[in-house]
C-alpha cells in the first residue's frame, strides 16, 4: 500500500504532466485545424480575394465561383466518378481476396501457414515507390496502361488488410469452428456463418482505410495513366498544382478554384468517416490486440 505522502507527491507531479499533455494535444489540434480552415476559406472566397496575400481563416466575400470554375475547366466531374468507381470496386475486390487469404492463414491444418504469414509481413517493409518501374513494365506488357482495369487491378492484394483480418479471425473461438465441422459444415459455411459475422468491425475498418488509400492514390495512377479520360481526383489536383506555377495565360487556375477542388475531394472522406467512425475505432483497436 502506498504511503499517503507518496501518493500526494505523485498527484503533485501528475498535474504538470497533464497540463503539458493537454497543451501538446491542443497545439497538435491547431496545427491540423488551421490548414483545414485555410483551404475552406480560400475555396469559398472570390477570385480576387483568394489571390490576396496572407493567411485567411474565413472567406472575405462568400462565393462559389471557385467550384464552378474548377468543375467546368478541370473536368472534375469525370475525375470524381473515376475515383469513386475505382475506389469502390477496388475495395470490394481487395476485401474479398483479403478475407479469403486471412481465413486460410488461420486454418491450423494448413502446412507452413506461419511461413506464409511471415512472407506477407515482409511485403509490408518494401516501399511501393521501389516497384513503380516494374509496375509500369508489367502493365505495358498486359496492355493495362490508360485503362480502368489497370487502375483497379494494381494493388488489389494488401498485406496490411490480410494481417489485420487474420488477427480478427484468430480471436474467434476455435470451438465454434470445430463444432460446425462435426455438424458437417463446409469450410465456406464456417467462414460465412461464423468468422464473417464476428469480424464485422475489422471488415469495416479495413474497408474504410483501403478506400482512403485508393481515393488518395497518386503515384500509381500517375505511372500508368496519361489519358485525361481516366484521370482520378489526385491526378487532377496535380495538374491544378502545376497550373499555379504560371501567373498568366488561359491555363492559370486561381487559388480559390484549386482549393475548391481539394474541398470536393475530401468531402466524401469526411462523410464516410462520420458514418463509420465507431466501426473504425473498434476495428483498429480490437484488430491490433487480438491474436
Amino acid at each position: 500500500m502506498k504511503h499517503p505522502s507518496s501518493a500526494r507527491r505523485l498527484n503533485q507531479l501528475s498535474l504538470p504532466l497533464q497540463i503539458i499533455n493537454h497543451l501538446f494535444l491542443g497545439l497538435m489540434f491547431l496545427s491540423m485545424l488551421i490548414p483545414f480552415l485555410y483551404v475552406f476559406a480560400v475555396a469559398f472566397s472570390t477570385r480576387q480575394g483568394s489571390m490576396a496575400a496572407g493567411v485567411k481563416l474565413w472567406p472575405d466575400h462568400f462565393s462559389l465561383d471557385g467550384f464552378r470554375t474548377v468543375w467546368e475547366r478541370a473536368d472534375l466531374g469525370t475525375a470524381f466518378v473515376n475515383s469513386l468507381s475505382v475506389s469502390a470496386i477496388g475495395v470490394l475486390l481487395e476485401l474479398f481476396l483479403s478475407l479469403m487469404a486471412a481465413y486460410v492463414l488461420v486454418i491450423e491444418q494448413l502446412p507452413l501457414r506461419r511461413w506464409l504469414a511471415g512472407l506477407i509481413l515482409v511485403t509490408l517493409t518494401i516501399p511501393g515507390d521501389l516497384t513503380l518501374i516494374s509496375v509500369y513494365v508489367l502493365n505495358k506488357q498486359l496492355s493495362l496502361l490508360n485503362s480502368y482495369p489497370g487502375l483497379i487491378l494494381n494493388g488489389l492484394v494488401s498485406g496490411f488488410a490480410i494481417m489485420l483480418l487474420k488477427n480478427y479471425f484468430e480471436g474467434v473461438p476455435g470451438a465454434l469452428a470445430e463444432a460446425a465441422r462435426i455438424d458437417s459444415a463446409t469450410e465456406f459455411q464456417i467462414f460465412r456463418l461464423i468468422y464473417l459475422p464476428l469480424s464485422l468491425p475489422g471488415i469495416a475498418a479495413i474497408s474504410f482505410l483501403e478506400f482512403i488509400s485508393k481515393w488518395n492514390a497518386l503515384m500509381l495512377p500517375a505511372t500508368i495513366i496519361s489519358d485525361a479520360k481516366y484521370y482520378t481526383l489526385p491526378l487532377v489536383l496535380k495538374q491544378l498544382t502545376l497550373s499555379s506555377e504560371s501567373t498568366s495565360g488561359i491555363d492559370y487556375i486561381a487559388p480559390n478554384a484549386r482549393m475548391a477542388a481539394i474541398v470536393i475531394s475530401v468531402i466524401p472522406l469526411i462523410l464516410l468517416y462520420v458514418l463509420a467512425q465507431n466501426f473504425l475505432i473498434e476495428g483498429l483497436t480490437l484488430g491490433a490486440t487480438k491474436g
